[in-house]
């Protein structure tokens, strides 16, 4: 361990579900055998978890963990689970264990003990279940690191991938209009340009911005919300030095001639951006939380109860998460 420069947390997420055994496949796939080379060189992850669960379940799909433990790359940090875990099935004893790995990954992270952390995926019910009120991994990332806005975004893999943010999240449509102001967006795209720069190395990021309506309002016809809101929000960050272009209509914009110069698009709610996103990406792209003081990827699915333990689930979106997460803190590390 001593040997690696980057120290990474992984957690496991929800006991009952896909986690465990997800992060046991990609992490043996990514560093393979020890005569292979390996996928993220320099690097020693730390696994979030219980440790006979991490076991099980790597049995369940025919990994055999101790080469991985003896590589020294991987070390697995046992917290022990509520009460012992089925595949596919929920239980609330479980959701403290669950915020338990969260917990101590955001304490490891804000000390400097971990460089960024992966996530894999919880189930909400469980935690609301157990008595603690949870709305989700990202509310929760800001409100432990007392981050006053973050953004999420979306992002397939490659070396030109498409990255799609969010200026709302999880929202009823009907509330959407109202969410948007100008010094929201402001924020938000700030947050975009800064991270793209520091976590991702664009030198001079480029974001193309939806509008909210169809046609992006056409000149206030269909909706005021790109001349009241939108555009005088991109007025003030270009004056700013960031290159944020629009607004431009939805329906068009995902195109590959629109896309090709850009390193982000910021649409105006959930299920505007992220179909397409997913549509193109899914099994391969990842969630990323912007404007945090520290690095956090997830895969872009859920618990996926009914895989679990099967085998059958793929590990392709957490493999992207990780593979991300090593360069934004590497990234990071060169900017500090």
């Amino acid at each position: 361990m001593n040997a690696h420069s980057l120290q990474i947390a992984i957690t496991t997420g929800e006991p009952a579900g896909v986690g465990p055994e997800l992060t046991v496949q990609a992490l043996a796939h990514g560093l393979g055998e020890p005569a292979a080379q390996p996928r993220w060189p320099g690097v020693h992850f730390v696994v979030l978890g219980d440790r006979g669960l991490l076991e099980e379940r790597a049995a369940r799909v025919g990994i055999d963990l101790q080469p991985l433990l003896a590589s020294g790359a991987v070390g697995i940090e046992h917290h022990p689970l509520g009460r012992p875990a089925q595949a596919g099935t929920l239980d609330p004893a479980n959701g403290r264990y669950v915020l338990d790995l969260l917990d101590t990954a955001i304490d490891g992270a804000l000390d400097g003990r971990f460089a960024a952390l992966v996530t894999a995926p919880l189930q909400k019910s469980t935690i609301n279940d157990a008595g603690v009120p949870f709305t989700g991994h990202t509310e929760y990332l800001a409100e432990r690191t007392g981050t006053p806005r973050v953004v999420m975004m979306l992002a397939g893999s490659g070396e030109h991938p498409l990255r799609v943010a969010l200026a709302t999240t999880h929202l009823p449509l009907k509330d959407v209009s109202a969410a948007l102001t100008i010094d929201g967006l402001v924020e938000t795209l700030t947050i975009i340009d800064r991270d793209l720069r520091a976590s991702f190395g664009r030198e001079a990021p480029a974001i193309l911005v939806t509008g909210l309506n169809p046609h992006a309002g056409e000149n206030g016809y269909l909706g005021r919300e790109e001349i009241d809101v939108i555009s005088p929000a991109l007025e003030r960050v270009r004056a700013a030095g960031i290159d944020a272009r629009g607004p431009y209509p939805a329906d068009t914009l995902f195109q590959p001639r629109y896309l090709r110069d850009a390193d982000c698009v910021l649409a105006m709610f959930h299920d505007q951006g992220l179909p397409v996103l997913k549509y193109a990406t899914f099994g391969e792209g990842i969630n990323v939380t912007l404007g945090l003081p520290i690095v956090r990827t997830s895969v872009d699915h859920g618990t996926a109860l009914d895989l679990a333990g099967t085998g059958r689930a793929d590990c392709g979106s957490l493999i992207a998460a990780i593979d991300a997460a090593v360069s934004m803190a590497r990234h990071r590390s060169h900017c500090a």
